[in-house]
């Protein structure tokens, strides 16, 4: 850590780690204290229910402005300008899926994770073990990003550029995030991310504010002076195609990039775990709209964020930089505030990246438990007790998996690694969330086959694409085994969910009209949404 690498010079690597410190510190007391109180299964999965609208929005918020809003599209609009907006624009739209179609249904309807509503009225164990499957496989996605991120922003701040240096610091964060899931359950994740959203969008604000008033809040400036800064193609950064727009496949690759982001968040498993944590569908409702405003607040900042790294720091500068793309918004914070400014702002992209890898971690250990532990595997016959006990243990497992993933994926743009995950969210989760709440006839093996077909297209078509290898940006650079000519399969998968979500379920002739009817009934008036969901 005594070298301070190419593109930070002037940072301050101690006040980094003392400012990380602090907010560690101070964020594990909340746990502690949150802790307290968590005595059940509901106080694990689901906070007791305890929180308002208000509040679990600005957690909601928390949960989904992850590195990939802060770090990565940042990064993105600051080298491909128009294009990574593109990313802000199609998380943001995403959130209108979520509340029209699935938030307040899915509240009514749900105990404590998505394989409550899809086994509701179906076989139990055949569905919940794919819905665990599903959940397990999009959370792990997600983690790579996050730790990613980590990886990039601390060998950043603090000069790290060795691998394995860096491959420590991304275990260490896993540790950390770990502890606050085993001591403070989704009541402790909880607090973590709202304090984290409010300081991300405090910190987004002013870093927004002082770069406009560099520019007499004219962005037009902005806009030109980012122009100048990016030499001869800097015109490409205002209008579209730089990064999605060169040839018939790119475009075709943006398309799909953009159904995947704009449909995956309905089927995120963390996103919908959060629903089960306020009392009534109104304060679930609530919650959405909370989030879509203090989401669509802060993608309007990485507006300024992003051009303003390229109009200050210099796309060349960016990329040269240990984190590379990734690190645009921290250095942009150096340049206008020096060391200080730095470390604030590094901190908060910390904060940002545990609180995210806690909630994703709590959301899959949940469902492992609950799902797979107590009505797979023991039947339904467990006690809460040993259940969470399971659900901390698989908690373990899972970390040490995402920093083995994380190590694995460190450079990547987390944007593009979250774009992953969205589409496998998108293809495994959503045609079944949605087929079991509006399809009368939708059945078990509609359900199976949605579930792995969807992740199993998904899956293949992401390994055998430029996104693993083929390319210099690919995860292995030094192998080219890419069949499929697109970075991201939605447009493939997601539709392929959908179809075989509908072919299984008209190729068998399992139908429980009564149980659809109870389920419609409970979807639509919370009747019975207190109880728990078990045949």
């Amino acid at each position: 850590m005594t070298n301070i690498a190419a593109g930070v010079e002037g940072s301050n690597p101690l006040l980094n780690i003392g400012i990380f410190a602090l907010f560690v510190i101070i964020t594990l007391v909340i746990v502690f204290r949150a802790s307290r109180n968590t005595k059940t299964a509901s106080d694990y999965y689901a906070a007791g229910r305890a929180f308002t609208g208000p509040q679990n929005g600005i957690a909601i918020s928390g949960d989904y402005l992850s590195a990939a809003s802060f770090l990565g599209i940042a990064g993105a609009i600051a080298i491909n300008g128009y294009d990574g907006f593109l990313y802000s624009i199609g998380f943001l739209v995403a959130w209108l899926v979520a509340l029209l179609l699935v938030a307040e249904l899915l509240r009514n309807t749900g105990k404590f994770t998505m394989g409550d509503v899809l086994a509701f009225r179906m076989k139990q164990r055949p569905v919940r073990a794919a819905a665990a499957t599903s959940t397990l496989i999009v959370s792990f996605f997600y983690l790579l990003a996050q730790m990613a991120g980590a990886g990039g922003l601390v060998a950043l701040l603090l000069g790290v550029e060795g691998s394995g240096a860096q491959a420590l610091v991304i275990a260490v964060v896993g540790i950390i995030m770990i502890a606050y899931v085993l001591i403070g359950g989704m009541k402790g994740t909880t607090w973590v991310q709202i304090i984290k959203a409010a300081l991300l969008i405090v910190g987004a604000l002013v870093i927004t504010l002082w770069v406009l008033g560099k520019y007499g809040f004219n962005f037009s400036q902005l806009l030109q002076a980012a122009v100048d800064k990016a030499g001869k193609a800097g015109q490409t950064l205002l209008g579209p195609g730089k990064q999605y727009g060169a040839t018939g496949t790119s475009k075709l690759d943006f398309l799909s990039l953009g159904i995947a982001l704009v449909l995956g968040t309905a089927g995120l498993p963390h996103v919908l775990m959060r629903f089960y944590t306020v009392p009534t569908a109104r304060d679930a409702r609530r919650s959405v709209v909370w989030a879509i405003v203090l989401i669509g607040v802060f993608y309007l900042f990485t507006l300024v964020l992003g051009y303003g790294a390229g109009a200050l720091v210099g796309p060349d500068t960016i990329k040269k930089a240990p984190g590379g793309v990734n690190s645009a918004a921290p250095l942009l914070a150096l340049e206008l505030g020096g060391p200080v400014l730095l470390g604030l702002i590094s901190a908060v992209a910390f904060a940002t990246i545990l609180a995210v890898v806690a909630g994703l971690t709590i959301t899959a250990s949940a469902s492992f438990a609950h799902d797979v532990y107590a009505n797979v595997v023991k039947r339904g016959k467990t006690s809460p007790d040993s259940e969470v006990k399971v659900a901390r243990i698989t908690a373990v497992v899972i970390g040490a998996l995402a920093i083995g993933g994380g190590i694995l994926a460190n450079g990547q743009n987390v944007a593009f690694l979250v774009a992953l995950a969205f589409a496998v969210a998108a293809s495994a989760n959503l045609p079944t969330i949605l087929y079991s709440l509006f399809w009368k006839r939708f059945n078990t093996q509609g359900a199976l086959w949605s579930i792995y077909g969807g992740l199993a297209i998904t899956i293949v078509l992401i390994i055998f694409s430029p996104a693993v290898s083929g390319k210099s940006t690919s995860m292995i650079k030094t192998a080219d085994f890419a069949w499929f000519p697109l970075s991201n399969p939605g447009i493939v998968s997601i539709p392929a969910a959908f179809i075989l979500g509908w072919l299984g379920t008209v190729l068998s002739k399992e139908h429980d009209e009564k149980k659809y009817a109870e389920m419609e009934v409970r979807s639509l008036t919370g009747a019975g949404a207190e109880k728990a969901v078990v045949h």
